[in-house]
């Protein structure tokens, strides 16, 4: 019963930061009636009505624990959903990951074309660190700057494209990843960003960051958790509930956790994840309850 109110409350949860980011997104990127028109259309066709919004709820619900104002850490979430998306726009090129649907829809160099693709990622990747320097976002400049760090050094050379770096090399002929090699490939493409959303939710809420180191353990559980449940999702998933193609890593004889371990012991180690992720809130009460069944749905989605 108690686990039933709990996933409802995530499930609304989940629908209003959709709505809400939708929202920032819809204010953040008016079409201009200019040559550029093109370009913001294409920025909103990808940013605007898809995804599970999991950074942006990590980071309005860790930040909701140190009483952040919504409007900032929505603006924060928006900020690191742009870098998410611009990523996902880029991975879905023919250079890289050469997909056709993305969110149930054409992905966005198949709605428009390659070029403009390339461009609309871009754009978003600076409009995240726009927003952030914006005092919009925060009023303290010490808090801008640290947002930025943080986001740049999860989606920089240290983060996902570092970690997007040895995915791709994984693909050379004779390179062949052990377990502890895809763990951290996977903890740099993936967990960076989701690591990131829960850092940036407590530097708004001015948690020091030796404070943090709890949080930061929830999020790098998460994170690992999160890739193995996608991992057994491309063997096992539905590809019209995914919205996306699946089956692609083992056509690609890719090395995966499911390939390393074996579906049973990679389910197996992602509730162990999760099982570990809701012990790190164990000083919280109710207030870390949205933090908790996200851990919990994060191995459960079907998508």
């Amino acid at each position: 019963m108690l686990a039933a109110a709990t996933n409802n409350l995530l499930g609304e949860e989940i629908r209003r930061v959709q709505s809400e980011i939708d929202s920032v997104f819809d204010a953040i990127l008016p079409i201009p009636d200019d040559t550029s028109a093109r370009l913001v259309e294409a920025m909103r066709y990808a940013a605007i009505g898809g995804g599970k919004r999991v950074r942006p709820l990590l980071v309005c619900s860790t930040a909701a624990l140190f009483g952040v104002s919504r409007d900032a850490a929505l603006r924060a979430g928006a900020a690191i959903e742009a870098v998410h998306v611009y990523s996902l726009i880029h991975d879905d090129l023919p250079c890289m990951d050469n997909d056709d649907l993305r969110h149930g829809k054409p992905t966005l160099h198949k709605a428009y074309d390659e070029a403009t693709a390339v461009l609309a990622g871009d754009a978003l990747h600076a409009l995240a660190f726009e927003i952030l320097a914006d005092d919009a976002t925060s009023e303290d400049p010490f808090t801008r700057s640290e947002l930025i760090l943080t986001l740049g050094q999860a989606s920089g050379m240290s983060g996902m494209a570092g970690g997007q770096m040895m995915d791709m090399v994984a693909d050379e002929k004779g390179v062949v990843y052990d377990l502890q090699a895809i763990t951290k490939l996977q903890q740099l493409k993936t967990g960076a960003l989701l690591a990131a959303a829960v850092e940036m939710g407590a530097i708004l809420g001015k948690v020091p960051p030796q404070a943090r180191a709890h949080l930061r353990a929830y999020a790098r559980d998460i994170g690992l958790a999160f890739q193995i449940a996608d991992d057994l999702l491309d063997v096992e998933g539905d590809i019209e509930k995914a919205g996306k193609a699946l089956r692609k890593d083992n056509e690609q004889g890719k090395q995966t956790f499911v390939t390393l371990m074996g579906v049973d012991q990679a389910r197996d180690q992602a509730r162990a994840l999760v099982d570990q992720a809701v012990l790190r809130l164990a000083s919280y009460g109710s207030e870390a309850d949205i933090l908790r069944a996200l851990a919990r749905f994060i191995v459960e989605r079907d998508r």
